[in-house]
């Protein structure tokens, strides 16, 4: 499976995956009708139900498709909370940037410095890994969800009720990544340059423990005094062990492996700096469009965050880079878009942004097929509609 799809564990916990698919070339106008039609066509693949919002400086436009129950029909809420996955991440490197700006971090710090002793045995070497590592994801760590996905036998419904309520905690995530070598050691002369790219979510549960450390203070804590306040996103939560997604929100859905019915997994453990964000798409747009506009970075860190390495198995797509907690693709007409995306038990997170900042893109699919019938077609349609609704105006 492409690291971005792999689904959920076993062992209960929220998977930071992301979704394939190609870019397509934007439409030089982007508004409500364009809109609705990529909504529905993101329906027509088999979604439950889909809900978008894109943000420009002078209009939003929002849709929907589908329903949010399939039992009651209701219609998707137009301002339905959504598990983000490993949109988390642009968060976490946020934050991280912050303090490389204030000077309580840098990014060639390596982990043994700040959690000495934690990243160990099997070839793992806390000493060789900086944080610019964790945060581009050039590690060489093992991911702790596809260790204990293992062979996915266990990615059943049976064992996802038992372990629904089974939260782990950073730690323990880190001993799981630790039964396992890396990958690739860091260049021992020059580690934080290391270009070597590979997915694993252990990195950023690795950086939110050094954001703690620094800073005296949760990691969750950071987030909402840095990004959640200052940005007014009161919509926007850390749910720490909490199993439940506040209403409004869509039934969130899973095609488990080689099963036919849809089950319904609305109900999931927390996550942590990997992934663990719960907003809506006004909100998640917000802090894009912020982030991208030099509101939340200085000018050297948000230069930071964009450079960027080949990541060719990120998302079926050509020419994507990855730089710090965020990625870019190539899309016609207005040279790229920034991006991360998530999945988690039943919902996918796709948005984008443009470069400066001025237009934005959130899309939430409450259905999750991971391998199966119709999701390859229902990201690919994600996709194009963030692409063409970024690009907008722009070509």
């Amino acid at each position: 499976m492409n690291r971005r799809v792999i689904g959920v564990l076993a062992a209960g916990v929220l998977l930071a995956g992301l979704t394939p698919a190609a870019a397509a070339a934007p439409g030089r106008s982007y508004g409500q009708r364009e809109l609705q039609r990529d909504v529905d066509a993101i329906r027509a693949t088999g979604a439950t139900g889909v809900l978008a919002e894109v943000q420009a400086d002078r209009d939003v436009h929002a849709a929907r498709a589908g329903v949010a129950d399939l039992r009651t029909r209701r219609p998707v809420p137009w301002d339905s909370y959504y598990r983000i996955g490993s949109d988390t991440k642009t968060y976490t490197a946020t934050v991280a940037l912050q303090l490389v700006g204030e000077g309580r971090l840098r990014l060639t710090d390596t982990v043994e410095r700040w959690l000495p002793g934690l990243v160990t045995g099997k070839g793992n070497d806390g000493r060789r890994v900086t944080v610019m590592n964790l945060l581009r994801q050039t590690s060489g760590l093992a991911d702790y969800i596809a260790v204990q996905l293992g062979d996915g036998r266990d990615l059943t419904p049976e064992k996802y009720r038992e372990n629904r309520f089974r939260p782990s905690t950073p730690r323990e995530q880190v001993a799981v990544a630790m039964t396992r070598p890396p990958e690739w050691v860091p260049d021992a002369a020059d580690p934080a340059g290391e270009t070597h790219w590979g997915y694993s979510n252990t990195n950023y549960v690795l950086a939110g423990l050094i954001i703690e450390k620094v800073t005296g203070h949760p990691w969750e804590q950071e987030v909402h005094d840095r990004i959640v306040e200052p940005l007014g996103l009161r919509h926007t939560i850390t749910p720490g062990t909490s199993a439940y997604v506040p209403q409004p929100s869509a039934t969130a859905y899973m095609r488990f492996p080689g099963r036919k019915e849809l089950t319904d997994v609305s109900i999931a453990p927390g996550g942590g700096a990997d992934g663990a964000i719960i907003t809506t798409a006004r909100d998640h747009g917000t802090f894009l469009r912020a982030l991208m506009g030099g509101r939340l970075l200085k000018p050297a860190q948000l230069a930071q965050m964009k450079q960027t390495v080949k990541a060719d198995d990120f998302v079926q797509a050509p020419g994507v880079r990855y730089g710090l907690g965020l990625a870019w693709r190539p899309a016609g007409g207005c040279g790229g878009v920034w991006f991360h995306g998530g999945s988690s038990f039943g919902v996918i997170s796709e948005s984008g942004v443009s470069p400066d900042g001025r237009r934005a893109a959130a899309v939430a699919v409450s259905t999750y097929r991971p391998g199966g019938d119709g999701q390859e077609a229902q990201d690919r349609a994600s996709l194009r509609l963030v692409d063409g609704a970024v690009c907008a105006g722009t070509a």
